[in-house]
Formats: structure tokens, C-alpha cells, sequence
């Protein structure tokens, strides 16, 4: 009897259990799938058993963020220790000034983390560009994954700690649990200490048909935005225009940044349905992130449905504690413009991502002075009349879509080809062969706009559909739904965007 060759097989499984930079491990990859089912079964028999279930969620947890930061997983045990002690010392503090010193080191440690990770090739190159190449020649500094959403959601802890909004956990491993839980980790969205904590104890963990349903459809829909839509029409269309736009009439630079409007979303948006789904699925409750945000009738209405929990901790941690708008009026816009370019320095170290932030934060100061001055303007769409909320809708995409370009863009330059090419060269009759050539893409692009589009009762209705579905069709569309999207790729697994940052 001869034994089936193993040479190779225990090198390959050790590989895929180990830290590899170029493949992390992202939700819409088949080694997660492979990964999170076997979790699954295990999970469910600590149903009773609330100390084992977080023992091993944060093992499990810790093992995700070591597949896509290697050692760097140190890091996020670092800050969990780090604030988990400094909230207990802020609690137990007697005097205030003590208090604020506490909290302040906190937000020093965070921000330290974060700009020294972040931040120092930034400085790097800006410092080599004003003093000539080689002044500095620090190597590159690795930036762990995810670490900017981390960051956030240790500092809102000890700031709700020190606020009085939340007492301090006494379970250090509880802390772990809340930070390092692995559906948001990567990319969001930034779950507050306050809404998460009360959950990890629950006893025992409670799974509702409604919340399995629910679960199911968002990782489904959450797949179809990321594999489907975005992953194509960005490896197919997008970057090609983005990487060579002299190459492109102005009528396809100007698609390339709708398209890459429609793939943002979808790729953030699609993460974040499949990270609460799957944190459905584990029992736990995660808030809206994105709620269909191109619908927005005023740049403010956007900053409502976009990428919710970062814009309301920004709102919360850093616009309220410069003052909002309790100083008065000019201090309110300067408030909004510096909150906005804090906010875009957030999401990366280059001169575009500050110019992004503070493109949003001139529009929404302009708009708060508008609602000011105009009698009868309005904050939200649905405040106003339907041909002045098409007209706004029309007016704010535009506007976030001229913002996009300056967020994908590799250099300003590429921002001022692109223009160039939109202004003075878009070249209408070209658009039936450039639309036949790129079929699919326009495609799934019109696609993507009009299932964004749709009323919301129309989102809901599916939902409905899929929640109470019986068992076997969940397991049917969820196979169909990776047919499809085995069938539609073209290339390795892309990881999210938001990855980076």
C-alpha cells in the first residue's frame, strides 16, 4: 500500500497560518471563510461560558490582526494595557488636575503610536525635499494595519472615562476584548467603549433568528459591493485611468472618477456590512456606518451618512473640545475647517489627504454660513422641495467627487492631468466606442449608482427577505454569491482601501 505524497503539505498549511505581508487576511478572501467556520463551531459551545468566549474571541482576534501586521500585534496589546491602566487611574484619581494629566498622557500615547508609525516618512520626505536627499535616512517605518481606528477607539475610552460618561472596566482581558474584536480591527467602523463594553457579558450569548438573517444578508451584500462592483471595476477601469490619464479622453477621466467614487464605497461600505454582520453573528451589536451617503443634498447631509462613527467622533473627541460652535461664529467655521483637516491628515501622510479635509472643511463652513444667511435653507434633503433637493444632490456629489480625485490620486500632478484632460480634451464622440469597450464596467458601475439610489424601503424589503429566509435558501444564495464572485474575478483577492489607514 502506498501513502499519498505529503511533500509540501505542512510546509504550505505553516505558510498560511503565518504572518505574510503581501496576503493578509481580509474577509473576502477564502482562507478567512475557511477560518471563520471553523471559529464558529468552536464559538458556539461557549455559548454559556462568558470568560471562555473571550479567551478565545481575543486569541482568535489576536491571530487575525498577526496575519496582516506580523509582530505589530504587540502594539495593540501595548495600547490596551496602556489605556486600560490610565482609565483605572483616572477613576481613582481625587483631584481633578490629576485627572486632566492622566487623560492628557492617554491622548499623548495614542497620538505618539500613531504619528511615529504614521507619520515620520511623511516628515522624512518633506524634510529631504527641503534640505536636499539623504538629510534623513531613517528606513521606512511599517505601518501596522488599521492602527489610525485602534488609536480612536482607545482614546474615546479613557476621554468617556475622564468625561464621567463610562466607569472603567476592572477585567483588563475585557479591555483586550473591546479592542482588539477582530469584525472591526482593521477598518472600522469605530465602536465607542460605551455602546461595545455592556455587551461582552452577556450570559448567555443570544442569537436571534432576526440577528442571523440580518447577518447573513449584510455579509452578502457586503461581499457583492467589495468582490463584485469595486474589486472590477477598479482593476478593470480605475486604476488604469488613474495610473496613465493622458492616455484617456476626458470623458473617460471623468468616468475613472465617478468610478472610483462608486469603488470607495462600495469597498468601505462593503467591509463595514460584512464587519457587523459577522458581528451579528457572534451576538454583538455594531452601529450604521454608511448610510447611502450619495443621496445627500448638502455636504453636511453627507458628513452624516459617510463613514458615520469616524465623522461623529470627530464631532464628539475634537470639534466639541475645540469649542463647536459655542464661540461664536467665526470661531465655528475655523473649528469645522480644523476639525476637517485633522480629519483628512487622519486618513493618510501626504499634502492630498489635507487638501481633501480641507476642501470639506471650506464647504462645510460655507454651508453653515449659507444656512445663515439664506431664509429657508436647509441642512438635510428631505427638508427640502424635490427639485432643490435633485439640484443639492446633484451640486454635493459633484462636489465629493472632486474630492475623491484628489484622495485616489498618486500626486497633485495626476490631479491636474486629469482636469486638463476633463476640460480640454473630453472628446464626446468617443463615448459609444468607450462605452461598448468597457461594457462590463459601465455596467456594474450603473448598477452600483442605481442599487444606491433606490429607496430606502427597497434596501429594507430585501432584507426582510433574506432575514426570514429559511435556512437552506441563506445557504443557497451564499453560494451562489461566491459562484459569482469566483466567476467575476480576475486577479488576486484586492485588499480593502481602508486598510491603510
Amino acid at each position: 500500500m502506498t501513502l499519498p505524497a505529503t511533500d509540501g503539505i505542512w510546509e504550505k498549511l505553516l505558510a498560511l497560518m503565518t504572518y505574510d505581508a503581501t496576503s493578509p487576511l481580509i474577509f473576502s478572501s477564502g482562507l478567512f471563510l475557511f477560518l471563520f467556520a471553523g471559529f464558529l463551531l468552536v464559538y458556539s459551545a461557549f455559548r454559556r461560558a462568558p470568560m471562555g468566549r473571550i479567551v478565545y474571541v481575543v486569541l482568535f482576534s489576536l491571530y487575525f490582526y498577526y496575519k496582516s501586521s506580523g509582530i505589530y500585534f504587540l502594539l495593540l496589546i501595548f495600547a490596551a494595557a496602556s489605556d486600560f491602566l490610565i482609565a483605572r487611574g483616572i477613576c481613582h484619581a481625587e483631584r481633578r488636575r490629576t485627572k486632566r494629566w492622566l487623560v492628557a498622557l492617554s491622548v499623548a500615547v495614542n497620538l505618539g503610536m500613531l504619528g511615529y508609525f504614521k507619520y515620520t516618512n511623511f516628515l522624512i520626505d518633506i524634510s529631504n525635499q527641503l534640505f536636499g536627499q539623504g538629510f534623513l535616512q531613517f528606513q521606512n517605518i511599517f505601518l501596522p494595519v488599521g492602527i489610525s481606528f485602534f488609536v480612536f477607539q482607545s482614546m474615546s475610552y479613557t476621554i468617556d472615562v475622564y468625561r464621567g460618561q463610562l466607569k472603567p472596566l476592572t477585567n483588563w482581558l475585557d479591555y483586550l476584548f473591546y479592542l482588539s474584536f477582530f469584525p472591526q480591527l482593521v477598518a472600522g467602523p469605530i465602536v465607542r467603549a460605551r455602546d461595545f463594553i455592556p455587551q461582552i457579558r452577556q450570559n448567555p450569548i443570544h442569537i436571534t433568528r432576526e440577528m442571523f438573517g440580518t447577518g447573513v444578508f449584510l455579509i452578502l451584500t457586503g461581499l457583492f459591493k467589495k468582490a463584485i462592483i469595486s474589486d472590477y471595476i477598479s482593476l478593470n477601469f480605475v486604476d488604469r485611468i488613474f495610473d496613465e490619464p493622458l492616455l484617456y479622453s476626458g470623458f473617460e477621466c471623468l468616468m475613472g472618477i465617478y468610478g472610483y467614487a462608486l469603488q470607495i464605497y462600495c469597498d468601505f461600505s462593503g467591509y463595514s456590512d460584512m464587519a457587523i454582520g459577522i458581528a451579528l453573528l457572534l451576538g454583538f451589536r455594531f452601529p450604521k456606518n454608511f448610510d447611502a451617503p450619495y443621496k445627500s443634498a448638502t455636504i453636511t447631509e453627507f458628513w452624516r451618512r459617510w463613514h458615520i462613527s469616524l465623522s461623529s467622533w470627530l464631532r464628539d473627541y475634537l470639534y466639541i473640545s475645540l469649542g463647536g460652535n459655542r464661540k461664536g461664529r467665526l470661531r465655528t467655521y475655523g473649528n469645522l475647517l480644523l476639525t476637517m483637516l485633522l480629519g483628512g491628515l487622519w486618513h493618510g501622510a501626504a499634502v492630498r489627504f489635507i487638501l481633501w479635509g480641507g476642501l470639506h472643511g471650506v464647504a462645510l463652513a460655507l454651508h453653515k454660513l449659507w444656512m445663515s444667511v439664506v431664509p429657508g435653507a436647509k441642512a438635510l434633503g428631505s427638508q427640502m422641495y424635490w427639485w432643490s433637493r435633485a439640484a443639492g444632490i446633484f451640486v454635493t456629489f459633484n462636489l465629493v467627487c472632486f474630492g475623491w480625485l484628489m484622495f485616489r490620486a498618486e500626486s497633485m500632478q495626476t490631479v491636474s492631468l486629469m482636469l486638463h484632460q476633463i476640460f480640454e480634451n473630453f472628446n464626446a464622440a468617443m463615448i459609444p466606442q468607450v462605452v461598448t469597450g468597457y461594457a462590463g464596467v459601465f455596467a456594474l458601475i450603473a448598477a452600483g449608482y442605481i442599487l444606491h439610489l433606490l429607496p430606502g424601503r427597497v434596501d429594507a424589503l430585501a432584507q426582510r427577505a433574506v432575514t426570514h429566509a429559511p435556512l437552506l435558501l441563506q445557504v443557497v444564495m451564499a453560494a451562489a454569491m461566491i459562484w459569482c464572485v469566483m466567476q467575476i474575478k480576475s486577479s488576486d483577492i484586492q485588499p480593502f482601501i481602508y486598510f491603510q489607514f
